[in-house]
């Protein structure tokens, strides 16, 4: 079983206990990621990340609101935040204590299969959500992309496949996500964004993730029709993320 098989049947358990949300989503509370990500040059996505299986402990005593903070301060349009616990430690608690402190959309990503967590990701105040192709059909995707418009929510609909690059085409959602790591074997290749770069449907924002790691992989991505990307484990990995953030979008001076 590789690793994006177990993270989803780890989900499956999941909503087997999860109990209903009794949340409300405010949608005039809800900020645009679509919007903030169509400014000139490229955006920026900067992600919230304690732990991977790729890299196992990155900074996990770290303070997740004072990183936040610090990223809105060096120039990010957007802050993504891990929810799953078990193989990324993060919860929806830090994503509720984030968006209380920042004022630039508040992306949440995790492994979603149930409309329930949309729900839940709106409660805590979420702005936007992250649908990955690889875990689920097209029916689920446009289905999950409806159900979060329908709370104002937008969706990062992401692929790595060249399958599943079609099927995302051919939805044609207001964000786009090309994942250069392979979900099953969690290796980057930063090639696969030049590969990826013609399949991609022309109105959407287009978003590079993963495998970002200096000012030259930004003009790469940005020369390529990209629009932002999407960075976390680089900026983590430093010990101080506002700072490696700050150091990257000034291109390494």
């Amino acid at each position: 079983m590789n690793i994006l098989e177990q993270i989803l049947e780890v989900k499956q358990q999941e909503m087997v206990n999860m109990h209903p949300c009794m949340g409300d989503v405010d949608p005039y509370d809800t900020m645009s990621l679509k919007y903030a990500l169509s400014v000139p040059g490229i955006s920026v996505i900067a992600e919230i990340k304690m732990k991977s299986p790729s890299e196992g402990n990155i900074l996990q005593n770290a303070d997740p609101v004072q990183i936040a903070r610090d990223y809105q301060s060096a120039g990010a349009q957007a802050i993504s935040v891990l929810t799953d616990e078990k193989f990324f430690g993060g919860n929806i608690e830090i994503l509720e204590a984030v968006k209380k402190e920042v004022s630039i959309p508040v992306l949440q990503k995790d492994f979603i299969i149930n409309d329930h967590q949309i729900m839940e990701a709106g409660a805590a105040g979420a702005d936007a959500f992250l649908l990955i192709a690889e875990a689920l059909d097209m029916d689920r995707i446009q289905s999950f992309i409806d159900f979060g418009k329908g709370l104002h929510l937008d969706a990062l609909v992401e692929f790595h496949s060249l399958k599943n690059a079609e099927i995302v085409a051919d939805l044609s959602p207001d964000i786009v996500g090309v994942n250069c790591r392979n979900l099953k074997t969690m290796a980057t290749d930063i090639g696969y964004f030049e590969r990826m770069s013609s399949i991609l449907p022309e109105p959407s924002i287009k978003v590079a993730e993963s495998g970002i790691r200096s000012w030259d992989d930004l003009q790469y991505v940005s020369d390529l029709g990209y629009d932002a990307v999407l960075v976390g484990t680089s900026l983590m990995k430093t010990g101080n993320p506002g700072k490696a953030l700050e150091t990257l979008l000034g291109g390494g001076v």
